[in-house]
């Protein structure tokens, strides 16, 4: 108890002195943007931009968390700042978010929705909204907010078309349904932020609003809405978000559109930059143009589009997909890219790291920060020192994790036997992107029966921060032998049944690495110490028992564990999500140093965690 009471004391301590303000001060953003021919402006300067999509930066649909059975919540202060103060850091001065969302039909219960029914707002869910632009106005991004997506993703027009028992495409003609979705429009735009005080009809930090994501929407339903929304609103820009890969005669015609805007995922690179060399040249002298949004490419392509991009006047600017930001809990959140992405491409993690060598993530976020900076005809300044890290509450050396730092590449680790130290540095370089949703560090050099205290502080290559807020007392009451399956390095023996995967990561809740076995496979584990107890992270096909636990002394007699099993499934929904189970045994044999582990069944394990003494 007495541990527990120290490490809330300190973390309550380090809440309160800024670390993770409750709320943030409206900003000072003096001009609304506006147009002039082709270009946006801010006040008398043009505005061009070299940014982000951050999908989730109004409701997270990536918490994949072992035991979370809803990947679905709102993010939280300290995750908003981050994503905003990561764009910032990374040159970027605009954020396009994702589309406000809406109630599915097959929403698991606690699911956070903004849009509930027709002119059913969820309040919680707003306030989130009413943080985001809060911090947006403090640090000094401006976003562009879609009003409805034509996908089903976080719920979209066929959702809206749900409520009053119609088919998706009845969302362009229906007058029911377009007059809730001018409800929704409305109760958007005249809502009062509950931290600023502004409505969102005044608030500067919001560059536009766009019709949808990647509408397929006649003529006729865009003028109609953007009509309606400068009825509203007389002080924001209206993208049309209209979806094509080259801007159509129609849409450049009509004279209340500010913005045109296309979307580029082709698998061919020369096509894409074809594409939006056309548009571009399509809207020159007619209306600004914004690439909202592309993405799988090499870092060579990508240095194409920009080259074009920054070389191009009228092109306005161009949006990256995709962004994701720290966890409130550690680490960062993680995101498979379906579809085009063909699931090699994850989103970008900043300021880029070695998780992402597979699609040159460092080279292509250093690649962004430069145009970033160039398209606004300004030389790249040096990364900034990073600022101390968030240590947060632990009682198993097992289990040191951390609310990371903006800027920061890695981190070390400092432990002391007294809360004044001396301080010792046991750990360098550890990365926040090893592992999904995972603690960060496992201490295996302490010694059963002492206690510590622990520190963190975050490293780039411009410097290290101050040390991070102090947690202990921690009693070291057993170690624990932890196994991502990066390789085979941590288990003792195996048959020819298993191999290592790394493949679709999004079906195992974005674990990057872990291990397959066939039926009749089998592993084994040993640890210098008797074993307390074994968990096991598995992901099964079926609710059939796919693994069996048994323990030896010496190695060579095993005999079989009780095993306690619990199933954190809750549907495929929409990425065929594995089976999560965790499999423990926490009765064994005296002396126990060997566990094998026998598949009964096809499954794959993400991580194995054995407490020894």
């Amino acid at each position: 108890m007495k541990t527990r009471i120290s490490q809330l004391v300190i973390f309550s301590i380090f809440m309160l002195i800024g670390k993770l303000p409750a709320t943030a001060a409206p900003g000072g953003f003096e001009n609304f943007v506006t147009v002039a021919g082709d270009r946006l402006m801010e006040g008398n300067s043009e505005l061009r931009f070299i940014s982000f999509n951050i999908p989730n930066l109004h409701c997270i649909e990536d918490y994949m968390a072992f035991e979370a059975t809803n990947p679905w919540r709102l993010p939280d202060a300290f995750e908003i700042r981050d994503a905003l103060e990561s764009v910032k850091m990374m040159g970027g001065t605009v954020a396009r978010i994702y589309t406000i969302t809406v109630r599915r039909q097959d929403d698991l219960p606690d699911t956070p929705r903004y849009v509930l029914g027709p002119k059913q707002f969820n309040e919680e869910a707003f306030r989130t909204l009413d943080q985001i632009l809060a911090i947006a106005n403090e640090v000094g991004v401006r976003l562009i907010i879609p009003f409805v997506d034509n996908w089903r993703w976080m719920g979209g027009r066929a959702e809206y078309a749900a409520f009053r028992n119609k088919s998706a495409n009845d969302f362009w003609s229906d007058k029911k349904i377009k007059t809730d979705f001018k409800e929704t429009i409305e109760f958007i735009l005249k809502r009062v932020n509950t931290i600023t005080g502004i409505s969102y009809r005044d608030d500067k930090a919001i560059l536009a609003w766009e019709t949808g994501n990647e509408l397929q929407c006649p003529d006729e339903w865009t003028r109609e809405m953007i009509a309606y929304i400068k009825k509203l609103d007389a002080n924001h820009l209206v993208i049309d978000g209209y979806h094509t890969n080259v801007l159509r005669d129609e849409r450049l015609a009509n004279p209340q559109t500010d913005i045109v805007t296309t979307h580029h995922y082709e698998k061919d690179p020369g096509e894409m930059l074809a594409h939006i060399r056309e548009s571009a040249e399509k809207a020159k002298g007619k209306k600004p143009y914004l690439i909202g949004e592309f993405g799988f490419l090499s870092t060579a392509a990508m240095a194409a589009i920009y080259d074009f991009v920054q070389q191009t006047p009228n092109v306005c600017g161009t949006l990256l997909w995709s962004l994701r930001f720290r966890a409130r809990d550690g680490g960062f959140y993680w995101h498979s890219e379906p579809g085009a992405g063909g699931y090699f491409y994850k989103a970008y993690h900043t300021p880029g790291f070695e998780s992402g060598e597979l699609y040159d993530e460092r080279n292509a976020m250093a690649l962004l920060r430069e145009h970033a900076y160039g398209i606004r005809g300004l030389a790249m300044p040096p990364l900034p020192a990073p600022q101390p890290p968030l240590l947060l509450p632990f009682d198993d050396v097992s289990k040191l994790t951390w609310q990371g730092s903006v800027g920061a590449s890695c981190y070390e680790v400092e432990r002391a036997d007294s809360l004044n130290g001396p301080w010792e540095a046991i750990a360098w370089d550890i990365s926040e992107t090893s592992m999904a949703h995972r603690p960060l560090y496992n201490d295996c050099s302490a010694m059963i029966g002492q206690s510590y205290y622990y520190r963190v502080r975050a490293r780039n290559r411009t410097g290290v921060s101050e040390p991070s807020n102090t947690v202990g007392p921690v009693t070291v009451k057993h170690l624990t032998l932890v196994d991502e399956l990066t390789n085979f390095g941590f288990i003792f023996s195996r048959n020819l049944h298993v191999t290592l995967q790394t493949d679709n990561a999004r079906a195992f809740k974005e674990e990057a690495h872990r291990l397959k076995g066939e039926e009749g496979a089998e592993i084994v584990y040993y640890t210098p110490l008797p074993m307390l107890e074994v968990r096991v992270y598995l992901f099964a096909n079926s609710e059939a028992r796919a693994l069996e636990l048994s323990a030896s002394v010496d190695g060579s007699h095993f005999d079989s564990l009780i095993v306690d099993s619990q199933n954190y499934y809750a549907g495929k929904a929409d990425y065929d999500y594995a089976r999560p189970m965790l499999i423990s045994a926490s009765v064994l044999p005296v002396e126990t140093r060997y566990v094998k582990m026998r598949f009964r069944a096809e499954a794959q394990i993400g991580r194995v965690e054995i407490s020894y003494k």
